[in-house]
C-alpha cells in the first residue's frame, strides 16, 4: 500500500458538519446503573485525591444528533458534570455523552493562537485552541448559539486575558467526534496583535499565581499550519483538522 493510500483511509478523529442553523433540545441525563454510579464516584474521588483543585464543574453532554435537513443540526443535551467523564472508561464509546465545547481562533501576524493545558486542566500537556467546554445556560436562558458565542468570548479572557465582544466572533466550523460524538463549535476572532497577546496572557499568570492560582494555560505559541503544531507536543484531537481547513480559506 503506497503512503497516499495510506492516508486516503486514515479515519479523522472529527468530522466537520455543513451546519447553518443549530437548535439545541435538553433531555434527562443518562441512566446510570448503581455500579457505574458507583464507579464514577470512586474514580472521581481518585482524582480529587491527585488534584485537590479540580472542580466537578456543571457541564453540557451531547447525547447525539439529527440532520433533519441540509444545514440543519439539531443537537440533544444533558446538564452533566465533570465527573462523568469517567463513563469514557466505564462504557463503549458508542454509549457515552461527549462533550460540547467551544473554541476561538485568534488569528495574529505569526499565525493562530494556541495555547498549552497547565497541569491542573483536564487535559495537563496537550496543545489546544483558546476554549472549554459548554456551561449550561441559567435563569431560564436558552442554549443556542448566542449562548455559545458568549461561553468562548468568556473562555478567550479567561486564558488569554484578551477581551473580544462576543458579537464579533464568528462561527468558523462545526465539528463531531468520531469517538465519542464531542460536539466542537469553532469561532473565529478579528486579527489581534502577537504582542498584545504575550502580554495580556503575562499579566493574566501573574495575576493568578498572585492569588495561589495557576492559569489554564501555562504557555503559548502562535502557528501557521498542522506540522507546527505537531511540533509542540501532544495536541487535542480536533486542532490539526481544525488548523488545516482554516490554512485553506485564508
Amino acid at each position: 500500500m503506497t503512503a497516499s493510500g495510506s492516508d486516503h483511509r486514515r479515519v479523522r478523529p472529527v468530522e466537520f458538519l455543513d451546519v447553518r442553523r443549530i437548535s439545541f433540545v435538553e433531555h434527562p441525563p443518562p441512566a446510570l446503573t448503581p455500579w457505574e454510579q458507583g464507579e464514577v464516584d470512586r474514580l472521581w474521588a481518585g482524582t480529587k485525591a491527585r488534584s485537590p483543585t479540580t472542580f466537578d464543574g456543571p457541564l453540557v453532554a451531547s447525547l447525539g444528533i439529527d440532520l433533519p435537513a441540509p444545514g440543519v443540526l439539531v443537537a440533544r443535551w444533558a446538564r452533566l458534570s465533570y465527573r462523568y467523564r469517567a463513563l469514557r472508561v466505564l462504557r463503549p464509546s458508542g454509549d457515552v455523552p461527549g462533550s460540547v465545547f467551544v473554541t476561538v481562533l485568534v488569528p495574529t501576524e505569526r499565525g493562530l493562537v494556541v495555547g498549552r493545558g497547565a497541569p491542573t486542566t483536564a487535559a495537563p500537556g496537550r496543545w489546544t485552541l483558546p476554549g472549554g467546554s459548554v456551561d449550561p445556560p441559567a435563569d431560564g436562558r436558552p442554549l443556542d448559539g448566542e449562548a455559545l458565542r458568549r461561553d468562548a468570548a468568556r473562555e478567550l479572557a479567561e486564558e488569554l486575558g484578551v477581551r473580544i465582544a462576543d458579537e464579533e466572533l464568528r462561527l468558523f466550523a462545526v465539528t463531531r467526534g468520531r469517538r465519542f460524538g464531542s460536539l466542537g463549535f469553532h469561532f473565529l476572532a478579528p486579527p489581534v496583535a502577537r504582542a498584545l497577546v504575550l502580554r495580556r496572557h503575562a499579566a493574566l499568570v501573574a495575576a493568578e499565581s498572585g492569588h495561589g492560582a495557576g492559569p489554564e494555560l501555562d504557555e503559548v505559541a502562535f502557528v501557521s499550519s498542522p506540522a507546527e503544531a505537531e511540533r509542540l507536543g501532544p495536541g487535542a484531537d480536533h486542532l490539526p483538522q481544525v488548523l488545516c481547513r482554516y490554512g485553506d480559506e485564508v
